[in-house]
């Protein structure tokens, strides 16, 4: 099932109150709740809980077809999540042989860090890159595993129990920042509007096998990363279940997993995203977000994309 939140009027149109609701036969029906504008409501209520919300919606609904989804604006399915994103550094073997070569430094496990919540952007949202703040914006394509319920301590084992579902996500990076002060990961990642997410989060049901899914980002069209989580060094059942240990997760906390090689950080010349760059970020059995950049103030962007831009 994907569940997601939206405005109705279309993406530009769209300015009203932010609601809740699924997929169901092709059609978007909405949910009633108290906090409708809240994706953390359904998840919070829980398994049982969930499916009659979704039996009485669809009971309701009638013979109703419901919503056309090319008729409304998808928002970032959460908005916020549950404390700042916890992020995976460095989980794709080929990825993180890249930037070991690029910043002359290797690491044995996967870096843990997280994104500040001010970083949630829309699945179709721009993405504002403003000079005085970061010359060298990159993109990362990643997994994002959205927490159920709460765990601590959990086994492996049990780690999916506890996933409510996956989405699409983008570690936007300025590079400069992350490495250039000092290895401040925190900063670097946590620029406003950084993580776009989207276009919903898809049940844990239907992703039965998160380590079987194909990631690919483009760039303006072309290819820029292609990978799959077949590949990464710690899985989701993995990670989640370290992620755990001493460390309370919460429903609707969001996990980015890592991403693949192909990073601009890494490639020879370096390359970053500039005022126009449209970002196309893709896995399958989820979807694909598509996010533009737009300069902070049009009139600073006027020379031509100077080589390794």
């Amino acid at each position: 099932m994907r569940w997601l939140r939206f405005r109705t009027g279309g993406h530009e149109a769209g300015r009203g109150p932010a609601r809740v609701g699924f997929v169901h036969e092709g059609r978007l029906l909405e949910v009633d709740l108290p906090d409708s504008d809240c994706l953390l409501g359904v998840i919070r209520l829980g398994g049982a809980h969930r499916r009659e919300l979704v039996k009485q919606t669809v009971s309701a609904a009638g013979g109703r077809e419901g919503i056309e989804l090319e008729s409304v604006r998808l928002l970032a399915p959460l908005d916020p999540p549950t404390g700042d994103v916890i992020a995976i550094g460095r989980n794709y073997a080929e990825h993180a042989g890249e930037m070991a070569r690029v910043s002359g430094t290797a690491a044995e496990r996967p870096t843990v860090f997280t994104k500040a919540q001010t970083t949630i952007n829309g699945p179709y949202d721009d993405i504002i890159i403003d000079p005085k703040v970061s010359s060298q914006v990159d993109w990362e394509v990643e997994l994002g595993v959205v927490i159920g319920s709460e765990c601590r301590d959990i086994r492996p084992v049990e780690a999916l129990d506890h996933v409510f579902g996956y989405t699409v996500l983008n570690d936007v990076s300025a590079r400069d920042i992350q490495y250039d002060w000092g290895g401040q990961y925190y900063k670097g990642k946590s620029i406003d509007g950084y993580c776009p997410t989207g276009p919903w989060i898809v049940t844990a049901d239907e992703i039965p096998d998160p380590g079987n899914l194909e990631l690919t980002l483009r760039v303006n069209g072309e290819v820029k990363q292609q990978g799959t989580t077949r590949d990464m060094i710690f899985s989701v059942v993995e990670l989640v279940s370290q992620l755990s240990l001493g460390q309370t997760l919460r429903p609707g906390t969001l996990i980015a997993t890592g991403t693949p090689p192909g990073v601009g950080y890494a490639r020879d010349p370096k390359e970053f995203l500039r005022p126009g760059d449209l970002m196309e970020t893709e896995i399958s059995g989820i979807g694909t977000i598509r996010n533009r950049m737009v300069a902070s103030d049009p009139g600073i962007y006027r020379s031509p994309r100077e080589p390794g831009r």
